[in-house]
């Protein structure tokens, strides 16, 4: 699967953005397909760190596995899907006008994706194509939500 990716700009400092990004337990508030976010042994989100999703897709839910690879402050934080082997991430930038942000949600798979998920995809949530189209409505979604909270 190629990487997905999109980009939004947000009326508001990379410090108030990285706020909500850097807090995936936040993430259902946004995402059309997670439903909630738990940090293994009630850490706080940070590199190394361990949190579970759970997530929906019409009827179907699931729990997936999750470890923060990556957490630079107001630039990046990147975290791996165990099931599927999935590494996505909130990159923030300036925007071009100096007060802004420019947030791109990125999924990359370096590994491939695994052969369960890919035989679940398939099976269970439509075949890649539609999946793939669904992930990236979701990802356009969670940027729109995440905007409209960073500039409330």
């Amino acid at each position: 699967m190629d990487q997905l990716e999109d980009t939004i700009e947000i009326d508001a400092p990379p410090a108030t953005v990285w706020a909500l990004v850097s807090d995936v337990r936040r993430m259902a508030e946004w995402s059309p397909q997670v439903t909630s976010t738990r940090i293994k042994d009630g850490t706080e989100p940070g590199a190394d760190v361990a949190f579970t999703n759970r997530n929906q897709h019409g009827e179907l839910t699931w729990t997936t596995h999750a470890r923060i690879l990556r957490f630079e402050p107001e630039q990046e934080i990147a975290f791996r899907i165990e099931e599927n082997w999935a590494v996505w991430s909130f990159h923030l930038a300036p925007a071009a006008d100096g007060t802004g942000t420019l947030l791109t949600q990125r999924r990359d798979t370096p590994d491939g994706i695994s052969e369960l998920s890919r035989e679940l995809t398939e099976g269970f949530l439509g075949g890649m194509d539609a999946f793939t189209a669904s992930l990236r409505d979701g990802m356009r979604q969670t940027l729109s939500e995440i905007k409209a909270t960073a500039e409330a």
